[in-house]
């Protein structure tokens, strides 16, 4: 479902549907969400001007010094929020001297998807949106009574947690977002809610708007929901897989019927690109310290992580970092809750282009269990061990670099970096009670 060419006048559906306010929203470099709440009276101007923000104030790489960073709302992306309909959430776009600003996430992704249309096709995806719902302090799961050894698709703990599922999935019901299952997830207090794929930059601002609306339902009835990557060590972490097709108008171009995985020689060199940038990738699709808690992490009380550690793929198979669990179409295991969800369709929309421009061949699939015979794959390359491998391959990645541009690969390693540096001067229990003696 393609957005609107036409642009709805934001006053006159204020004032159709009782809205007070609008929160026009961006999205920084890290993922977080930013927002002004606008009075209806004054969106008029808004939506033709844009907000003003100090974007030294977020998490940019800019100065004091620079003008205004200003979100320009994009009208098509309205959502009345559920629980509190006077309100109007709008994601924008970031622009400063009237131009677009290249680190914009959102921004960032818009260019990929024309890239992608120059192309010939046409990207969707969905994405599996798992979450925790803890404490109010966030120490503990919400549930204490969540305590099987193998929760997932646990009916009785899905069941106490009904008020806020329910009402987070007759929210995407309401917006049209055709929701389709919720489940208990693999780890003691962890849910998973899905709903229908969609054009890539449609999916990412549900994306957005999801943790958003699952965070504050979640508050509203007393609690927290964290998509922190690996909350608990001995509990499965908090994934966000993303199933990815290319299209030509009603043509999935990913398809072919004759091929044993019912993929295109598209299909085959986009997924090369994917796996070739795998390491660079982790900088976006893995983007914390904690990231890497969770896809290198040792087996936990349910048998399984769930999460790669090595770079493969595999047809129906959730022990490779890419399955191909339908014709035409594949899924990418290897994003974690705390990507962006603008750079993480941007970056597999890169990563993919590269492959397909480039003609990068995948390799042969892996038909084994990677958990248990993985180890007899010698030339698998192997994900990074933490964020600052994770940004050392994306700063040297050339290909990953020349399709995304420098302008936001370069803030994004800029204040990583620096989040490494911080943690880098933390110190540790672990290492106070490992090294104390020494």
């Amino acid at each position: 479902m393609a957005q609107s060419t036409i642009v709805p006048d934001l006053a006159a559906i204020a004032a159709e549907k009782g809205i007070r306010f609008f929160l026009i929203s961006f999205t920084d470099l890290f993922g977080a969400q930013r927002a002004k709440l606008v009075p209806a009276a004054a969106i008029a101007g808004m939506q033709k001007n844009g907000a003003g923000f100090a974007g030294f104030a977020a998490n940019f790489v800019l100065s004091p010094a620079d003008p205004d960073l200003v979100a320009v709302p994009d009208a098509s992306t309205l959502i009345q929020l559920p629980w509190k309909p006077e309100v109007g959430w709008l994601a924008s776009d970031l622009k400063m001297r009237g131009a677009l600003i290249e680190q914009g996430p959102r921004n960032t992704l818009k260019r990929m998807v024309e890239r992608a249309r120059a192309a010939g096709f046409s990207v969707k995806t969905g994405v599996e949106c798992e979450f925790f719902l803890l404490t109010p302090d966030g120490q503990e799961i919400s549930d204490g009574h969540d305590d099987a050894g193998k929760p997932c698709y646990d009916a009785s703990a899905l069941m106490r947690r009904y008020d806020i599922i329910a009402e987070i999935c007759d929210a995407m019901l309401s917006l049209g977002w055709e929701p389709y299952q919720n489940d208990h997830e693999d780890a003691n207090g962890q849910f998973e809610m899905n709903w229908i794929f969609d054009d890539a930059l449609i999916t990412a601002d549900r994306h957005v708007f999801f943790k958003f609306m699952a965070r504050s339902i979640a508050e509203k009835h007393g609690l927290r929901a964290t998509f922190m990557p690996k909350p608990f060590m001995h509990l499965t972490g908090t994934g966000c897989h993303a199933h990815i097709s290319l299209w030509n108008g009603d043509e999935n171009v990913c398809f072919d019927a004759e091929d044993a995985m019912g993929l295109s020689q598209r299909g085959y060199h986009f997924v090369g690109g994917l796996i070739h940038h795998a390491d660079a990738l982790c900088a976006f699709l893995n983007p914390t310290v904690n990231s890497y808690k969770r896809i290198n992490a040792p087996r936990t009380v349910s048998g399984a992580t769930w999460s790669p550690n090595s770079v493969t793929y595999s047809g129906d198979n959730r022990t490779h970092m890419i399955r191909v669990p339908g014709k035409g179409r594949f899924e990418m295991r290897l994003p974690d809750g705390a990507a962006n969800p603008y750079l993480l369709q941007a970056s597999i929309l890169a990563a993919g282009l590269d492959g397909i421009e480039r003609k990068i061949d995948p390799g042969k699939p892996l038909d084994i269990n990677m958990y248990t015979e993985g180890h007899k794959v010698k030339d698998a390359k192997k994900l990074p061990l933490n964020l600052l491998d994770a940004l050392r391959a994306l700063d040297a990645d050339n290909g990953l670099r020349d399709v995304m541009g420098s302008d936001v690969i370069d803030p994004y390693l800029q204040l990583k970096t620096a989040e490494w540096n911080a943690h880098c001067g933390h110190l540790s229990d672990w290492e106070r009670a490992a090294t104390i003696d020494c």
